[in-house]
């Protein structure tokens, strides 16, 4: 798809990176090649859909939110250069700190990490990605009567690589999860040995770069899932106050079904990557802590007493904290203060719904109070003119 164009370093490579970026590798020049014939439908789509709200003076309202929501969808493919290329420096960086890390656990704790079903639940998550981006769009076109089906080849790539992120934030944040637990096993046995404080204190390196890589991925990631967000946010609080305003004056239909399908699908992403960084946080720093606070200190020599205090000293002073290059943090807070902004926004949009429709109703009770005094007038000038007749 041409999103991250990073390549793997061949083995017999004399280096010790195993993934570089590079401005002009055949990786980058496939994503080039790829993203600028995605350009020449997505600008059609674009063009046809901004002279459609442009022109929607007579349109629906549903139909114009239809017109906005799907503009902005569209925005990520032109952010991709700028917020997903420009970092590929930093994801490569990433990448190679996996690659150190792993020889690193397996030089100290002589167990390679093992992360069960990784090859199945890759190739399964980017098929479940392409699925779940031809279900929605295509709900969406049979859902509205002015959504034309060449219209859905522009998004597909883009819905597909939304979920592809999300997919890439679970795998990193149950590999996070995996790691953590492996070293919290293999210290719950050196600490029953005799004289543990030489693999305490290695140990200790190693939970510091697990939590100097889960820093790292946020930065290396932060435009994209930055923007991610902003899109999500925009998206469902248009949607839901597109859906209740047509509920209010036309009521429930077909049509907001599909505005509804788009904020199901546009929370359900921004939960999953709220709480798998919550649970990656949690198991990397407050488990990892809550074993080590559990350690009987009396049961060891000193020298070990003190490289475990030093250990929770280090995760207290390192964090394992998904941060995106100091914007946010992604938790479950971050889901829940988007709930509550949304709420916030939806209940203004709305009042200034409900006030036009009062305002409207007025106009309408009046136009028809005049209609029946004009009918009334009419009527008695008639009687009136009978009785001068006779």
């Amino acid at each position: 798809m041409g999103v991250m164009p990073i390549m793997r370093v061949p083995k017999h490579a004399q280096t010790t990176k195993r993934t570089t970026f590079n401005w002009i590798s055949k990786a980058t020049l496939w994503a080039y090649l790829v993203w600028g014939l995605e350009c020449i439908i997505v600008v059609k789509v674009g063009r046809e859909r901004l002279a459609n709200f442009q022109n929607s003076s007579n349109k629906r309202f549903d139909e114009v939110i239809y017109n906005i929501i799907f503009l902005s969808i569209l925005i990520p493919h032109f952010l991709l250069p700028i917020a997903s290329w420009r970092h590929g420096p930093q994801v490569a960086i990433f990448k190679n700190m996996w690659t150190h890390y792993q020889l690193k656990y397996l030089k100290i704790t002589g167990t390679p990490i093992v992360f069960p079903n990784l090859y199945s639940l890759t190739w399964g998550l980017c098929v479940f990605s392409w699925g779940l981006s031809f279900a929605v769009i295509l709900s969406q076109h049979y859902l509205q009567d002015d959504f034309e089906l060449w219209h859905s080849f522009a998004y597909y790539h883009i819905i597909a690589m939304l979920d592809g992120f999300c997919s890439l934030w679970y795998i990193n944040c149950n590999a996070f999860g995996t790691a953590s637990r492996g070293l919290a096993m293999n210290l719950h046995k050196a600490l029953g040995a005799e004289h543990p404080a030489l693999k305490v204190a290695q140990y200790r390196h190693l939970w510091v770069d697990l939590s100097h890589m889960m820093q790292q991925l946020g930065r290396a990631y932060s435009n994209m899932y930055g923007i991610y967000c902003m899109v999500i946010f925009f998206t469902t609080t248009i949607s839901l106050y597109g859906a209740l305003s047509e509920i209010l004056e036309h009521g429930l239909s077909y049509k907001e079904m599909g505005l509804f399908v788009i904020v199901g699908y546009c929370m359900t992403l921004l939960y999953i990557i709220c709480n798998e960084a919550y649970h990656a946080s949690r198991k990397v720093g407050l488990e990892f802590q809550v074993r080590l606070l559990n350690v009987n200190l009396g049961a060891i020599d000193r020298s070990t007493q003190r490289e475990v205090e030093m250990f929770l000293v280090a995760i207290s002073k390192n964090p394992p904290i998904m941060n995106l290059d100091g914007f946010t943090n992604i938790n479950r807070e971050l889901f829940t203060a988007n709930v509550s902004f949304m709420s916030t926004y939806l209940i203004v949009l709305m009042q200034f719904k409900l006030t036009l429709l009062r305002q409207s109703a007025r106009k309408t009770l009046k136009s028809i109070v005049k209609a029946v005094f004009n009918t009334s007038t009419t009527m008695l000038d008639d009687d009136f003119d009978e009785e001068g007749e006779e």
